[in-house]
């Protein structure tokens, strides 16, 4: 992954939100705002989120990585908010269960080869409990982009 889908603009610490579909709204602002979606992209989300959930019951931290298709993107980016209290999403693949997400990965993403390329990358890291503790227990935005770059280089 090149270093171009992080930006310390779009890493949040201890961000706070009512809920998944709030907290996708709010981030999709931000991303929004900055100019790396168009105005369809936080409705596109939501909407796919309810359909294919994307919350992973990961050992440690459980994450949850909301995104959806490239024609909703301006340019790619990776936001990634550390949340102060966990927001609940639903588990991916459709099994029914909660699951109380602590670190939201949402992903802008332009091109589908390279979206799953970043998927599959993130994954290696969700399936890591300790580089996804040391990842959460990161204290600035720095920190963590570092550690994201290191991982997904």
């Amino acid at each position: 992954m090149s270093t171009s889908l992080l930006h310390e603009e779009l890493v949040l610490l201890d961000y706070e939100a009512e809920g998944n579909e709030d907290l996708i709204r709010k981030l999709s602002a931000i991303l929004h705002d900055k100019g790396y979606v168009k105005d369809s992209y936080a409705q596109a989300v939501v909407e796919r989120e309810e359909a294919f959930p994307t919350g992973l019951n990961t050992l440690g931290i459980k994450v949850a990585v909301p995104h959806t298709n490239p024609e909703h993107v301006k340019q790619a980016a990776i936001l990634v908010a550390k949340l102060l209290q966990p927001v609940t999403f639903k588990e991916m693949g459709n099994s029914g269960k909660d699951v109380d997400a602590e670190l939201v990965f949402m992903l802008a993403v332009t091109d589908p080869k390279e979206h799953l390329s970043t998927l599959s990358k993130l994954m290696g890291i969700f399936s890591d409990r300790e580089k996804l503790l040391d990842l959460y227990q990161s204290a600035t935005k720095q920190e963590i982009i570092t550690k994201l770059n290191s991982i997904l280089a």
